[in-house]
């Protein structure tokens, strides 16, 4: 995927940036700004497990990417008094590989599983029996000789997060006690995240300026910390460090990030889709030839916050531009005698 300092994917990131953004992660409910909802049926969960001396019921989070659900994990392990193991999908080529995760657990710890939707399918069958039963069952050997083992494993919780629900397997899915959805935050929320981590970075911002960030944010936290530290950069540069509202003006303008969180790759997609097919609708296959995507990345990527400004529409046909989007590009839309004239 293309580098954008709206993408809300932490893959592509420099280490040093990673590890910046994971001192400014919260680590508990006490700091952890939104999800008020979730975080009252977590708290609930947690404190009844605590009292009955249980671990927690296997917990999915799910939503875009950037929202915090490897934050809300570890959160969750610390209100447990929990150590928490974190790995991905991916990195759990075989069963070997989960079976030297799960024996290295003790009672109570939790595995957080980022990605979960993209495990290997054999992988996710040994741990339909681990989540159930606390029970690993390997094959040793190959061919007539081969034979089952079966391990006990201690009582574990397993975190999976993911941004395709749908792409999980449903015996899986099934076996998570309590799945729960992480929302957009408010713009209000985000201004909080952004002045609480001005405080983090010992960075001085006035009310305004981070209002204008948490504005282009894409009501996503990570790109809310991200633009943070590329605006403290600018006024760094080209100021006395303080951010007010003139520089993280011309910051933002310079990273091309508009009033809504937009930048050019979104506005490119938002264009084409009124330049080529008069607004839509069109077909996600046909978006993703168009800006040269995979069809997971307009998905994931593109689609979740563009709806939710609502600058993109999900129709049965394929996707569709509101009027809206005419105006935030400043665009007008074509009536049906102007598009027919121009076949």
């Amino acid at each position: 995927m293309i580098d954008r300092i709206v993408n809300a994917s932490v893959e592509d990131e420099a280490p040093q940036e990673v590890e910046l953004e994971v001192t400014l992660r919260p680590r508990d409910f006490a700091n952890y700004i939104g999800q008020e909802r979730l975080k009252q049926n977590l708290q609930l969960s947690i404190s009844a497990a605590k009292k009955r001396e249980e671990p927690l019921d296997h917990i999915l989070l799910h939503g875009p990417p950037g929202l915090g659900k490897t934050t809300m994990a570890s959160v969750i392990a610390n209100e447990m008094g929990a150590q928490i193991r974190i790995t991905s999908g991916p990195a759990i080529e075989r069963q070997g590989d989960l079976a030297s995760l799960l024996t290295n657990l003790s009672d109570g710890d939790i595995l957080f599983i980022d990605e979960i939707h993209r495990l290997n399918r054999t992988v996710e069958e040994v741990l339909y029996s681990a989540m159930e039963d606390f029970k690993l069952d390997i094959m040793l050997g190959k061919g007539p000789s081969a034979r089952s083992l079966r391990l006990d494993l201690p009582k574990f919780t397993i975190i999976g997060a993911t941004t395709r629900t749908g792409a999980l397997a449903a015996p899986l899915r099934d076996r998570f006690g309590m799945i729960h959805r992480l929302e957009f935050y408010t713009p209000e929320e985000i201004q909080q995240i952004i002045k609480r981590a001005a405080s983090i970075l010992n960075v001085r911002i006035d009310d305004p300026a981070a209002a204008e960030i948490a504005q282009r944010s894409r009501l996503t936290p990570r790109i809310a910390n991200r633009l943070l530290k590329r605006v403290r950069d600018y006024a760094d540069v080209n100021g006395d460090g303080i951010i007010d509202t003139t520089i993280s003006h011309k910051a933002l303008t310079l990273l091309d990030i508009d009033d809504l969180g937009l930048d050019n790759a979104d506005r490119m997609l938002l264009t084409a889709i009124i330049e080529n097919y008069n607004g839509g609708p069109v077909g996600v296959e046909t978006l993703a030839a168009l800006t040269a995507e995979e069809r997971g990345t307009i998905e994931d990527f593109y689609e979740p916050y563009l709806m939710q400004v609502g600058l993109l529409e999900r129709t049965p046909r394929g996707r569709k531009v509101t009027p809206k989007t005419y105006r935030h590009l400043g665009l007008m839309k074509l009536s049906d005698s102007e598009q027919k004239s121009l076949l």
